[in-house]
């Protein structure tokens, strides 16, 4: 895949003319059907190599050899109770991942289906936490093309038939349709949420089309961005001097990827619906008691445009209607018989048996004339059904309701208002797209990366949904007595108030405090009988969101790793980025006391300790098991309380939403507080305790180190800051002293003059450059906070990873690697430490940007694009990688962390803090609000509201 001019030749643009002759572009030039200027590029014929996966060396594997073999006997010991496991590296897909990806389709948290750019429907994500990889060869759009009378005739596939798919004994009847289409005049577009496919005369030489593919995907629009719908809007011009009628096919099998297709009891419908929207229902029955699903194709009848309908052919020889058939009869009529429309439900498929169906549109293109045809695809699956027996309604089911025929309203809006989607979502880009101080390279980099919210494994419920519990397992979160009810209230006074009130008024009854509480988080200690989460502001009332680590790495909401993503939420859907927020503070005050075994050392703890950020919310049974993760026990991790601190805060200091700030200010507190114990000498800094005891997690750590002790001096500044807007002066001067201390400390045992060590230890990488080492600077700058070194300190610091991290490695065009000696060696101390990772090089440019370094910033980027998304580099295009290794071999496809490429467009925008923090004089020991009208008018209005409150916090109106 790789040219041999990958790391000697870097472009600034990619313009469309290199694709498409201009003549075909000026006749696309209107209702979007052209592509943008700045676009994803690739040709239909492009090669598509397999994918490397990484390896790990000889002394790695003696290192992580325990590890295997307890990881593996507890695989197998999940399997024996038909769960998975959330990380399995000994399984492999029997589909290999190849450069193929495109596009996905849908909206957010209603499952996915991903388009590759050549074509093919693949990486089924209907049911949470199952991707099934492979394409379904049958799901096709196609063409069929007479002129002269019949006497000129094109009849293909809208795709290259160079597919893995074809040819193999499970086609039975697809192979016999025309794959005629080369591809090497055809070209594929993408700028997320949308993709053009541009065919320039083929396979008719005077037929020009154009396929613009649209999902919802509209920032600020919660209602819109649920559906899971996308339409695919034909063009058609004709150049030629003969009228010409044009069919185009949409065919769908009734299967949500894999084999599902032949479990049988599937059922197909034709339907008439309105606005002349006709499709077929394909009713899916999935197996092992998963909620069903129902798939809806349809195209939308107009005055030029008719739409006919095959309800059901099948792949087997013995179906009634064949694949072969239905191809024969559109090569004759270019249409199905009207009559189809009064079939009827079919009979269910039997096993083995394979349901599809086809929704053809017609339309006459006058020479030299132009005509549009729209389809769509939506796919119902109101319920989600977690492994351990919760059930949940998806937020679109809040618009759409529970029944199976939704997917049928589905396809009908989704036709009637695509082009309103376009317009918010045009709005929404052209800013950036328009930005002439910006690298081409970086605006459709940017807006691609969003992928994932769509095809990482999105689950968005609604709030109001009933949450079931068939199998009566108990939710045990935390300890529902009346004792943690009151010891909750304390936390929330003493919080805001400076005391614990009720040790001065001991005539405060139980039932009192029990009220407050439920005022304040409605149980921050989860009932065990709780029906699932809740949500208190009705008008922020956005459900709750899931999104996975990655597809390989099966955990919900990682949150180590959610620091880094976090900001595409924030910028995009505030309201989801808070609602998540909001859940990690329920955890924070939560215990779930069953005991865990922690493979790494073999160990065992609790599952969840109060006071500890979780890891992620879970996996078979999230909000109520969390830490799906038992590598470590990562209750020891001294990453994951900072990140919640300086996620909170920067989340307050950008939306300003004050009733956010109180519901999960005693988590911060918590979280703070927590943290003590890994202050082992009192000198106001966490030590690391010689385990991968952070987001690092094969890559060991000794005492104080630079991610974690920035981490930590930065959540410090922005509690004492929180504190003060909350008018908590008590723990605003607890979290300064600790800061004033810390940050000396820090200094004198981690700065050597250019950049921090890596640690305070002895070891033989204690001295190594890591790109992240100013993570907790990065959030320090994100939230409009004072910096937490010098200008000078940090400066070096970026300049020495830029010219070690970045430019020592194949000359910048790979991105910053992780760890590098400062002899000018990668640091192979383990895995990790060798690798690029992707996210870490978008942080590390974001902090760039902040510091006033663009052109570093940019160039350092620019490798994560060159190396993973470039037609020359590795073929990550909608699949990035948690990381890569030198030689371009991956490490977790698909995964989180990359988003944080909205970090730096965060960076780049004018002032994102609403709220402007009091600022904390190093040579002070309390803090003091900055003494400017701007800075003074925003505190005063926090501070105001905050003496409000009282003990009955959350109903303050005022």
């Amino acid at each position: 895949m790789v040219s041999g001019n990958l790391f000697h030749f870097r472009k600034n643009s990619w313009p469309p003319e290199e694709y498409i002759t201009r003549t075909t572009l000026q006749l696309f030039d209107f209702e979007s059907a052209a592509p943008p200027e700045q676009a994803l590029r690739r040709k239909l014929n492009s090669h598509a190599s397999i994918l490397k996966e990484f390896s790990i060396t000889f002394t790695e594997a003696i290192k992580m050899v325990r590890l295997g073999i307890r990881l593996w006997h507890y695989i197998r010991e999940e399997a024996s109770q038909g769960r998975k496991a959330p990380i399995d590296p000994f399984t492999r897909e029997s589909c290999k991942p190849s450069a193929t990806q495109g596009v996905p389709l849908g909206g957010m948290g209603s499952g996915s289906i991903s388009r590759g750019f050549r074509g093919e429907f693949r990486h089924f994500q209907i049911l949470p936490g199952t991707c099934e990889t492979s394409p379904v060869m049958a799901n096709q759009f196609s063409i069929f093309i007479s002129r002269d009378g019949g006497n000129k005739k094109y009849a293909s596939v809208l795709a290259p038939g160079q597919h893995e798919g074809l040819g193999k004994s499970t086609d039975h009847g697809i192979s016999s349709w025309g794959w005629n289409l080369n591809g090497q005049h055809s070209t594929y577009h993408a700028l997320f949420p949308r993709a053009w496919t541009i065919y320039d005369g083929e396979p008719d030489p005077e037929l020009k089309i154009s396929c613009r593919q649209i999902s919802p995907f509209i920032p600020n629009n919660y209602r819109e961005s649920s559906l899971p719908t996308a339409v695919f809007v034909y063009t058609l011009v004709n150049t030629g001097k003969e009228r010409a009628k044009v069919s185009l096919l949409f065919t769908w099998a009734n299967s949500i990827g894999g084999i599902s297709h032949l479990s049988g009891n599937h059922v197909n419908e034709p339907f008439i619906g309105e606005d002349g929207v006709s499709g077929v229902l394909l009713h899916h029955k999935t197996a092992k008691n998963n909620p069903p699903v129902t798939y809806a194709i349809a195209a939308c009848e107009t005055q030029n445009v008719s739409v006919s309908v095959l309800p059901c052919f099948g792949l087997n020889e013995g179906s009634g209607v064949t694949a072969k058939n239905m191809w024969a009869t559109m090569v004759q009529d270019g249409q199905f018989d009207r009559e189809n429309y009064n079939k009827g439900p079919s009979m269910p498929s039997s096993p083995g048996e394979t349901h599809c169906a086809a929704v053809s549109a017609t339309a006459w293109v006058e020479p030299h004339g132009k005509c549009t045809v729209a389809f769509s695809v939506a796919w119902s699956s109101p319920k989600i059904k977690f492994c351990k027996g919760k059930s949940y309604n998806r937020r679109y089911t809040k618009y759409y309701g529970t029944s199976k025929m939704a997917a049928k309203d589905l396809v009908h809006d989704s036709l009637t208002n695509y082009m309103l989607w376009e317009e918010e979502i045009e709005k929404w880009q052209n800013p950036v797209l328009r930005d002439d101080g910006l690298p081409e390279w970086y605006k459709f980099t940017l807006f691609n990366e969003l992928y994932f919210l769509v095809a990482g494994g999105t689950v968005w419920i609604d709030s109001d949904s009933p949450a079931e519990n068939s199998s009566g397992i108990k939710s045990i979160i935390a300890d529902s007595t009346k004792s943690n009810k009151t010891e909750a209230s304390v936390v929330h006074r003493t919080a805001l108030n400076g005391s614990d009130t009720s040790a001065d008024d001991p005539s405060r009854s139980a039932s009192e405090e029990e009220g407050e509480e439920s005022d304040t988080f409605e149980n921050c200690a989860v009932n065990s009988n709780s029906a699932g989460p809740t949500n208190n502001d009705d008008h922020d009332d956005v459900g709750r969101f899931l999104y996975l680590e990655g597809v390989e790495y099966i955990m919900w909401c990682t949150y180590d790793v959610h620091f880094y993503a976090s900001f595409a939420l924030l910028e995009l859907f505030p309201q989801i980025e808070l609602s998540i927020q909001r859940d990690f503070a329920r955890a924070v005050l939560s215990e779930d006391t069953r005991k865990v075994k922690f493979l790494a050392e073999g160990n065992s703890g609790i599952r969840k300790v109060k006071g500890a950020v979780p890891h992620d919310l879970g996996m078979h049974d999230p909000w109520h098991e969390m830490n799906a993760y038992n590598i470590h026990d990562t209750s020891r991790w001294k990453d994951l309380n900072p990140k919640f601190v300086l996620q909170v805060y920067r989340d307050f200091a950008a939306t300003g939403n004050l009733s956010f700030a109180a519901q999960v200010y005693p988590a911060v507190c918590a979280a703070i507080d927590y943290m003590d114990q890994f202050d082992r000498d009192n000198d106001g800094l966490i030590e690391n305790d010689g385990f991968p005891d952070q987001t690092y997690d094969t890559w060991t750590v000794h005492g104080v180190s630079a991610y974690c002790g920035s981490l930590w001096l930065a959540a410090l500044q922005a509690a004492a800051a929180m504190a003060l807007q909350l008018g908590d002066q008590s723990f605003a001067d607890k979290c300064t002293h600790k800061f004033v201390k810390g940050k000396a400390v820090f200094e004198e045992k981690l700065w050597n003059g250019e950049y921090f060590n890596y640690d305070s230890g002895s070891s033989g990488n204690s001295k190594s450059i890591q790109a992240d080492q100013l993570a907790g600077q990065w959030y320090t700058a994100a939230s409009g906070l004072p910096d937490l070194f010098s200008g000078e300190k940090i400066s070096s610091a970026l300049q020495k990873i830029y010219d070690f991290n970045v430019m020592k490695v194949r000359g910048g065009r790979m991105g910053a690697v992780n760890g590098m000696h400062p002899n000018g060696k990668v640091d192979e101390t383990c895995m990790q430490s060798r690798e690029i990772w992707t996210g870490v090089t978008y942080g590390a440019a974001a902090t760039m940007i902040h510091a006033g370094m663009k052109e570093q910033a940019f160039a350092t980027a620019e490798g994560i694009f060159t190396a993973g998304w470039s037609e020359e580099g590795f073929g990550y295009a909608f699949q990035t990688p948690e990381g890569w290794t030198m030689d371009g071999h991956f490490r977790s496809l698909i995964y989180m962390r990359p988003l944080s490429i909205w970090g730096m467009q965060w960076a780049l925008s004018t002032s994102k803090t609403i709220l402007k923090p009091p600022q904390i004089h190093l040579m002070d020991r309390t803090p003091h609000v900055v003494n400017s009208s701007h800075n003074e008018a925003g505190v005063k209005k926090i501070a105001t509201k905050a003496k409000c409150f009282g003990n009955a916090v959350f109903h303050c109106s005022c």
